[in-house]
């Protein structure tokens, strides 16, 4: 079992930028693939980005290409999500995931592992 919990949401205005953190324990030589989804109110949980250990890829949803970049600190277990160029349509709560294996694919059902979420908030 892995345990994820993620930090660093908070309010910014639009433009802005935030980093996020997850930092994994427990069995974390199981947490292969780590990602981040977002899931706003209304709306159904949707992939942010995913990276693969030791270098093997990055991913990125269309809608952040270029504003967001996920990176990864094995050493500490943790991934990070820094999201520059913040807008509006970015609020929501944001979810660390991982797995033991990729998938090829990014859905939810693809990562076995859940962090609670942290709030961000993008006013205009």
């Amino acid at each position: 079992q892995v345990q994820l919990v993620e930090s660093g949401g908070g309010s910014v205005q639009a433009g802005g930028s935030l980093r996020l953190s997850c930092a994994a324990s427990g069995r974390t030589f199981s947490s292969y693939v780590m990602g981040w989804f977002r899931q706003a109110p209304g709306k159904e949980r949707e992939f942010v980005a995913a990276i693969r250990r030791s270098g093997g890829g990055t991913y990125y949803a269309d809608f952040v290409k270029g504003r967001f970049t996920i990176s990864r600190d094995s050493a500490k277990n943790t991934v990070y999500l820094q999201m520059n160029s913040l807008k509006p349509e970015d609020t929501a709560v944001y979810h660390c995931a991982s797995d033991a294996f990729y998938r090829g694919s990014f859905t939810p059902s693809d990562f076995g592992s859940w962090g609670q979420g942290t709030q961000v908030t993008v006013s205009s």
